[in-house]
């Protein structure tokens, strides 16, 4: 009887939330909550259909049984509106590697990469776009070298397997995308004395240190912040001075005014951020945001849906 109540009542919560797992197809975490409790709820509910229960009782797990069977069909069906692109699945029509010509101040680039592979998503690196004197920049955070700011074209140019395209719903006018130039600067310059400091207050720290010079030197090559946000890639936080790739352009779009989702509020929402990573993946479910998809006129997909809208 437990296990055919569990059953039950598991496949109604999935129910109740299969429309949000199917949208967000693309999301392997949005998955594994589809098709794990599948998993368990079909073995609950066969375990109690084999062992000594009333005919009620087999007549409700087989009830189950068919309603996890529907549940299952559903996300089959809606993997079909979806192609595999590198170690995931993007919405069928997106535009893959569009040309720079297509990209606008405001837009967000989302790339594979070895975070996507490590992942297996389609895409697991971003980057803004923003415009100085005439000519684009991408926004990201990187590793080895933290915030930085460099030429659309190096950016394009340096990526090893492809990109896709995310357009802002906000129209950004000349005003906006200015201060999104300026906004991105200024985030430079508190990346750069932020990890000033610390490598300033690391190498006072060696320096006191009783220790012969050999072993302080080596105590300091052991050492570099780079102005990456290390935690970040663990927690769902976005500093004021240090980012990882996705930080940095939320950092940016919510510096701008630009609404977007919740991000990494935590372990079951609670707004803690422990175990809630920023994905890069996620903004493509975000009501901000408007993939570019083949055909657009121009590469631009100001009539095109979201995905959010286009998959319910």
């Amino acid at each position: 009887m437990g296990c055919t109540l569990l059953s039950a009542l598991w496949c109604l919560l999935i129910v109740f939330k299969l429309s949000h797992f199917l949208q967000t197809y693309y999301d392997v975490f949005s998955r594994l909550e589809l098709l794990l409790p599948c998993v368990f709820g079909v073995c609950l509910a066969l375990v109690s259909l084999f062992g000594h229960s009333t005919h009620v009782i087999k007549f409700a797990n087989g009830a189950a049984l068919l309603a996890w069977g529907g549940v299952y069909s559903k996300y089959l069906a809606n993997r079909k509106k979806f192609i595999q692109q590198g170690h995931g699945p993007l919405p069928h029509g997106t535009w893959v590697n569009p040309p720079p010509n297509a990209m606008a101040p405001g837009d967000l680039i989302l790339t594979s990469g070895a975070v996507a592979t490590g992942l297996h998503e389609s895409v697991g690196h971003a980057a803004a776009v923003v415009k100085n004197g005439g000519q684009l920049y991408a926004l990201s955070s990187h590793m080895d070298s933290g915030c930085t700011l460099e030429p659309l074209a190096d950016v394009l140019g340096e990526v090893k397997g492809f990109y896709i395209l995310l357009k802002p719903t906000e129209h950004i006018d000349q005003d906006k995308s200015q201060l999104l130039t300026n906004l991105a600067q200024h985030m430079i310059k508190q990346n750069i004395a932020w990890k000033t400091q610390r490598n300033r207050g690391w190498k006072r720290l060696i320096i006191g240190l009783p220790l012969p010079d050999a072993s302080k030197k080596r105590l300091l090559k052991l050492y570099h912040c780079t102005g990456y946000d290390w935690l970040g890639m663990f927690m769902g936080r976005v500093q004021k001075d240090r980012w990882t790739c996705i930080g940095a352009a939320l950092e940016l779009y919510h510096r701008a005014g630009i609404q977007t989702n919740p991000y990494g509020t935590g372990l079951l929402g609670f707004g803690t951020t422990l175990f809630d990573p920023i994905m890069p993946v996620r903004f493509l479910n975000d009501p901000a945001f408007k993939l570019v998809m083949k055909g657009s006129p121009n590469g631009i997909s100001g009539s095109e849906p979201s995905l959010f809208r286009r998959l319910s």
